[in-house]
């Protein structure tokens, strides 16, 4: 089983990067909104709100992460570390809602007159909370990697939602200012099938992870098994978890005249060699199945 330190220094780095992502995705959002206030931009107005979603998406992850780190018990003898799975499916409904709120921003401008200021500043703005959403994106995508956290990846996926949002604000700026209107409705809509189409990437891949979906190729847990000395062979090989934190369970045969001790050993052999191989695999329960020898007595 997974000790209870490891997940806590899990849990503190995935917090370290969600605090740091914060301060960087609040001075995102206000940036984007103050200026919104001040040049009338309903579309920059509307991202800096949009960004506010990164704010809460975080925050539901600390507090995610923190409810996942604690340890097993009695209730919950796998641990709490599906938890992360459930905040994780949150950010993939946040992503489209984010989604919901750009086609309705499309709708409305079917029916709305009004022209924003477009200015130097606006550009300016809205390119330096470009460069920090893809710092972000990149940063949780790499750290979300190194630690195998599903969360941080799904975040990042989320940021690269608003570097898209992003890019169709600056270039509804640039045809606005040219005079081009419609600009902002086509960029809209095709930046809300990319929105959805991220959605559904975060969703699908944590639903396999809560209906249990195979997470390692059990051939190759086979193939290591069987070269293990007194092994006859194994079988009934599941698996279960995420890439990170995977659970297994297998049958392993063993000779019938062997020993309990000797068939204990061969278990704790099985368990060492798949942990040594496979460094996600966190807990292993070995099945010892005695092949049973047929003899046939001969009366003379």
């Amino acid at each position: 089983m997974e000790s209870h330190s490891n997940i806590k220094n899990y849990s503190s780095q995935v917090r370290n990067v969600l605090l740091y992502t914060l301060i960087l995705n609040s001075i995102v959002a206000f940036a984007k909104i103050i200026y919104g206030y001040v040049s009338g931009s309903i579309a920059m107005l509307s991202d800096g709100y949009h960004s506010l979603f990164d704010g809460v998406s975080n925050i539901v992850g600390l507090v995610g992460i923190w409810i996942s780190s604690n340890p097993p018990d009695k209730e919950h003898p796998y641990g709490h570390r599906k938890y992360e799975t459930l905040f994780t499916i949150i950010i993939g409904v946040m992503i489209f809602l984010t989604c919901f709120q750009v086609l309705k921003k499309v709708y409305s401008s079917f029916f709305d007159s009004h022209k924003a200021i477009v200015t130097d500043i606006s550009f300016a703005v809205m390119i330096f909370t470009l460069l920090i959403n893809i710092i972000v994106m990149k940063y949780e995508s790499k750290k979300g990697k190194q630690l195998g956290s599903e969360f941080l990846i799904a975040d990042a996926n989320h940021t690269k939602s608003d570097v898209f949002v992003s890019l169709s604000v600056i270039i509804s700026l640039i045809f606005t200012k040219m005079g081009y209107g419609f600009a902002d409705t086509l960029v809209g809509i095709v930046l809300s099938f990319f929105i959805a189409r991220i959605g559904f990437k975060i969703l699908k891949e944590a639903s396999d992870i809560l209906v249990d979906k195979i997470c390692i190729n059990t051939t190759a847990i086979e193939s290591v098994v069987n070269k293990i000395e007194g092994v006859k062979g194994c079988h009934d090989i599941r698996t279960r978890g995420s890439s990170s934190y995977t659970y297994l369970d297998l049958h392993v045969l063993v000779d019938g005249d062997m020993s309990t001790e000797k068939s204990h050993n061969i278990a704790d052999k099985v368990e060492k060699k798949i942990k040594d191989e496979f460094s996600n695999v966190i807990d292993i329960v070995v099945h010892i199945e005695p092949i049973v020898h047929n003899k046939t007595k001969q009366n003379k």
